[in-house]
């Protein structure tokens, strides 16, 4: 497929199946065997120990973590959260994927796309989803690549070919119209379906509106303090963001070390820690539910092509309906850019509490902004 390719409304050969996470007992207990064996990074004498993230993940927050993973954490426990919502399997574009797929008690609620982070997966929404029911029949859908949408069948799933795949899911399973909201990866590929504006399509509501100053003066005339703050903190994340560029350039070279050591792919995912700067919400076993199965479906090698595929994506101005939910302490839209970018913003609402996982940390107010959008 071609990332010009728009939506299609021929859905006849989607075909679906029930899933049920089962992770098998040998997988877990290798797991486990690991973890016994790691062998943590030497530090300096001086280190400031668990609370200096400065210089990338602490040891001793590794080690503390390694305990907590091999001696408390529950993954059978998880499985049963996983699963206390139905499950499917289908291929598109030749492509396996799993759907997380919760329909309303309410026939005349709204379809809604959740599109999940990186490095995160449909667990993002596990805790939101009881906020939404009411008002929502809901599709988590997992990007290609990512825990049970493998095996991976190339390395061209940028956010169209993904948008586009997501149209075709919900065709499949007989929505007509539908909205979508996602933050991070979800985010942009929310905003490229308000671009395609497939047919029936009711809006994106997204976390982040990722618009930055083109160079031109003139577009700092319309700064307030706040967007100035906005832009430090956008300045500071780009000191610590050094995966996207290793995923982006060396995808099979970081691959090859995530896949082999479980510790490895729990410091790599320090961003459910460390994005806030010291802020983040996230507990210990929604951490560690994430990198375990990540981990156990062996998805490292999956989630790091999309920063490869995104690279040939070419910017454009979306016209398409859209709105955002501004955390406190996540990356903080900046205005000015935000609409010069996007020409139909009807939305913009900004949240004291919460940052970059906000469907995790503060699931009752991110659910509060979407019911509000699409009201």
């Amino acid at each position: 497929m071609t990332t010009n390719q728009k939506p299609s409304q021929d859905t006849s050969d989607l075909t679906f199946r029930p899933f049920t996470v089962s992770i098998p007992q040998d997988a877990i207990d290798d797991l486990h065997d690991r973890l016994a064996r790691t062998r943590f990074a030497a530090e300096p004498a001086d280190s400031a120990g668990a609370d200096d993230w400065s210089a990338g993940v602490p040891v001793a927050y590794l080690r503390e973590m390694v305990r907590h993973w091999r001696d408390d954490f529950d993954w059978r426990a998880q499985e049963e959260r996983m699963n206390a919502y139905p499950q499917l399997l289908t291929e598109i574009d030749g492509q396996t994927v799993h759907v997380v797929h919760v329909r309303s008690a309410n026939d005349d609620a709204v379809p809604l796309l959740l599109l999940h982070t990186y490095p995160g997966s449909f667990i993002d929404f596990l805790d939101l989803v009881p906020h939404l029911t009411d008002h929502f029949h809901l599709v988590i859908p997992t990007i290609p690549g990512v825990g049970f949408s493998q095996p991976l069948t190339d390395g061209g799933w940028d956010s169209r070919r993904n948008a586009v795949a997501w149209d075709r899911l919900m065709r499949g399973l007989g929505y007509e119209s539908y909205g979508a909201h996602g933050s991070d990866n979800g985010a942009v590929v929310a905003r490229e379906l308000a671009m395609l504006a497939p047919e029936g399509f009711l809006g994106a509501h997204v976390l982040q509106l990722f618009s930055f100053p083109s160079g031109d003066p003139a577009e700092f005339e319309r700064m307030t303090p706040e967007d100035y703050a906005a832009l430090e903190f956008a300045g500071w994340f780009q000191t610590v963001n050094g995966y996207a560029t290793m995923n982006a350039s060396r995808p099979r070279t970081i691959a090859a070390a995530l896949s082999d050591s479980p510790v490895g792919q729990l410091a790599y995912n320090e961003l459910f820690e460390s994005f806030g700067n010291g802020t983040s919400r996230v507990t210990r076993d929604q951490v560690l539910t994430q990198v375990s199965l990540y981990w156990l479906t062996n998805s490292s090698g999956g989630a790091v092509q999309a920063y490869r595929a995104e690279q040939a994506v070419e910017p454009r101005v979306n016209d398409g309906r859209i709105g955002v939910a501004v955390f406190a302490d996540d990356f903080r839209s900046m205005r000015p850019f935000a609409e010069r970018d996007n020409t139909d913003i009807v939305s913009w609402t900004e949240h004291p509490e919460g940052g970059h996982f906000a469907s995790m940390e503060v699931p009752e107010e991110l659910a509060s902004a979407i019911r509000g959008f699409y009201a």
